[in-house]
């Protein structure tokens, strides 16, 4: 059965959107979050620029891939996203301010929807800046760790086909972690227990890796958000990845879907 947006449920997402986007504007870690997701990017693949030495490319070809060191970053700024979307349920439900949002907008999917879009449209305001700067750290910096075209590598540019991609597929990597974020906060709903399940679930995959097993590993890395979704980074090599670039990505997405669903069914079904 086909469902349209009717007129007053388009205007009821538009109240829901300005009064997500008021609570937030006026929350005083909205700001600092911003800033640390770009801060966090830029600086910590600024870091890894400039402490990762190239060795002049083999005869079957470069090995390293500079793109996704100057983008390493984000794999640490996608902890201050994962609090930024956390933020948004989580802190409604510790001040109480849950049940007022809920009565004034009983339906509470269009409650669900416009804090998606709010905090869809935060990360990728703070990933359009975060990005091209550790793009453009890794270009100044790989050079003096020897990344230069003598050895194979030549500057990073947008205009370069693959960087493009893995950098336009890193700001929607973040998008995705913030709505993944999103539904298990409204699941968890305490800011603390929230926080350790989404950390938990992007970062300790990687303890698996400790298995010898090749078969296991090339799972964990398909099925796991984190590890599936940065393979979008990837720009040299790519028939050794267990994943390609855009179905890594899928696979982060589909993690994203799931975890709103389960948030939005127990919001729909518990009381506030």
């Amino acid at each position: 059965m086909r469902t349209t947006l009717t007129p007053g449920t388009r205007g009821q997402l538009a109240w829901a959107l300005r009064a997500e986007w008021t609570k937030l504007r006026t929350v005083g870690g909205t700001g600092w979050l911003l800033l640390g997701i770009v801060a966090l990017t830029v600086a910590v693949s600024s870091m890894t620029a400039a402490l990762t030495f190239a060795d002049p490319c083999p005869r079957t070809g470069c090995l390293q891939d500079p793109v996704k060191i100057s983008l390493s970053g984000v794999t640490v700024g996608q902890v201050a996203v994962a609090m930024l979307a956390i933020l948004v349920v989580s802190g409604e439900y510790t001040s109480g301010m849950i049940r007022t949002t809920l009565t004034a907008m009983p339906r509470r999917s269009t409650v669900l929807a416009a804090k998606a879009i709010v905090v869809t449209g935060l990360v990728l305001a703070a990933g359009i800046v975060a990005v091209p700067g550790a793009l453009a750290a890794g270009r100044l910096l790989l050079p003096g760790s020897g990344f230069t075209p003598e050895h194979g590598y030549p500057p990073l540019t947008l205009a370069d086909g693959p960087t493009l991609r893995a950098a336009a597929g890193s700001m929607l990597y973040l998008a995705l972690v913030g709505l993944l974020s999103l539904g298990v906060g409204t699941a968890v709903r305490d800011s603390a227990a929230a926080i350790g399940s989404i950390l938990g679930l992007l970062f300790l995959p990687l303890l698996l890796f400790v298995f010898p097993d090749p078969h296991l590993q090339k799972l964990i890395f398909r099925i796991t958000p984190m590890n599936a979704g940065l393979a979008i980074q990837a720009t040299r090599d790519l028939a050794a990845w267990p994943i390609t670039p855009w179905a890594g990505l899928s696979v982060l997405a589909a993690w994203a879907g799931v975890g709103l669903l389960c948030g939005g069914l127990l919001l729909r079904h518990r009381d506030a």
